[in-house]
């Protein structure tokens, strides 16, 4: 991959396009459920009501026009000027007040100007088509931070539910292991310990509990934020579903395409180059401006018998070259000059650190990627185990090897760990969103293969 020229810079439409995102597929289509809202209606709901896309796309608008403002200043010019006057004309003589008459006279004055040697006005168009591309850059970038809220503001819903239904089939279990104990203490075969540690962990069991429905109900409203409404049954994901690492394997290829690729990276570029243009714009005010002035005048008047003057009727028409040399400004033009060269060196400044801002997002969500593989398959080994534990344990109380606290230690190493194993798959499944995102390659596609790991 090689740096695109600073001299024309072009927006990637779909950036890495021999990137899979393998990261993400499952090992079969799944359906959603009818009942449910899966990603993909969720993201379409974000953007017609999400705000901050909304602005973003009224800011495309707007930053398209530059563009035809900039041009504005090749084309030529034509003004209409034009007055109407009533004279009326009074003398005294004595006490007696003569009036003398009236008249009436008109001039109007039609320019045409045509600039032809405008520096400044052809780097200011040559700037405004730059402002389209920061436009641009910047309304691409917007959805794909859309895409990266929204599938973390579903994803966060889905743990918080998954964190609540964890909560809850704890409690059942401890409630069941809780009356076992009081039965057991009641016909004598454990003590009054067992009793109190089951009460002990249901009491804490329902705290954990509502605050995993207070918890629930604000990812819920942070989703609504983003889509307008309150979100209906979200579908969740796949519990049998596999994962696998991302493709191109290599980092370097990730970190090189979001250092070339990534729209703030892009956007830094093109900022870089309007301020080269400004440095150009600030120094035509020592150069000469050369227009072309076409002029049509028509004057006229009524006659005037108190002064003796007939009436005229007059055209003029002229055509011509006019040129303006700036010689002397109060040292204005020299500051601007200097105040752009920092301008561009800030710019310079700006775009680097946009390189490696989005190189170390790569780096991370690569690295999250990975790592997050490697836990998702950890937890999947462990629940196995913590189910296997709490099997044994439970089967160890019943035959007095155990005590009560034995299994309600199994019961939430068991629940944590499937917690743990949630978590671990959303986390991966974001930062394969996020490399993507960071490569500018993400797309509506990609959703979609997210969305085909859902039930």
């Amino acid at each position: 991959m090689t740096k695109p020229s600073t001299k024309k810079i072009k927006l990637p439409s779909v950036a890495l396009s021999s990137v899979v995102f393998a990261a993400l597929v499952s090992s079969g289509l799944l359906s959603t459920s009818a009942w449910a809202t899966d990603l993909l209606q969720t993201y379409q709901d974000a953007l017609q009501n999400d705000p901050q896309f909304a602005s973003a796309r009224a800011s495309l608008t707007a930053g398209q026009e530059k563009s035809v403002q900039g041009r504005a200043g090749l084309l030529p010019r034509l003004n209409l000027t034009g007055n109407n006057t009533m004279n009326r004309t009074k003398d005294t003589v004595g006490d007696t007040e003569l009036n003398l008459g009236r008249g009436y006279s008109s001039n109007y004055a039609l320019q045409l100007t045509q600039p032809l040697v405008h520096w400044e006005n052809w780097q200011q168009y040559e700037q405004s088509k730059l402002v389209v591309l920061t436009s641009e850059a910047q309304f691409s970038q917007a959805k794909l931070d859309l895409m990266v809220r929204v599938s973390q503001a579903y994803f966060d819903v889905l743990y918080a539910q998954d964190t609540l239904d964890a909560q809850r089939a704890n409690k059942t279990a401890i409630s069941e292991q809780l009356a076992i104990a009081k039965r057991n203490f009641e016909v004598g075969t454990t003590t009054i310990t067992d009793q109190h540690e089951a009460q002990s962990r249901f009491d804490l069991a329902v705290a954990q509990e509502i605050a995993a429905e207070n918890d629930l109900e604000i990812k819920r409203t942070a989703l609504q934020q983003i889509i307008g409404h309150v979100p209906n049954s979200l579908t969740p994901l796949n519990k049998k579903v596999q994962l696998s690492a991302p493709q191109p394997s290599s980092m370097t290829d990730w970190v090189s395409a979001a250092e070339i690729n990534n729209y703030s990276v892009v956007e830094a570029q093109v900022n870089q180059e309007i301020a080269k243009r400004t440095i150009s714009i600030n120094r035509a005010g020592h150069l000469p401006t050369v227009d072309l002035v076409a002029n049509v005048n028509r004057s006229s008047s009524s006659a005037s018998p108190v002064f003796n003057q007939p009436a005229f009727l007059q055209n003029q028409n002229s055509i011509g070259i006019q040129i303006n040399v700036p010689l002397f400004s109060g040292f204005s033009v020299t500051s601007k000059v200097r105040e752009a060269i920092a301008l561009e060196d800030k710019a310079g400044n700006d775009y680097e650190a946009a390189k490696r801002s989005a190189a170390f997002s790569a780096r991370q969500a690569f690295v999250g990627v990975n790592s997050g593989l490697a836990q998702v398959k950890a937890y999947e080994a462990a629940e196995i185990s913590s189910q296997s534990a709490l099997d044994s344990n439970v089967l160890g109380y019943q035959v007095g090897v155990r005590i009560n606290i034995d299994v309600l230690n199994a019961q939430q190493q068991l629940y944590t760990t499937q917690q743990n194993l949630a978590k671990a798959r959303y986390d991966t499944i974001m930062n394969g969103l996020r490399l993507k995102a960071a490569a500018a390659s993400l797309s509506e596609e990609d959703l979609a293969k997210v969305n085909a790991l859902l039930y």
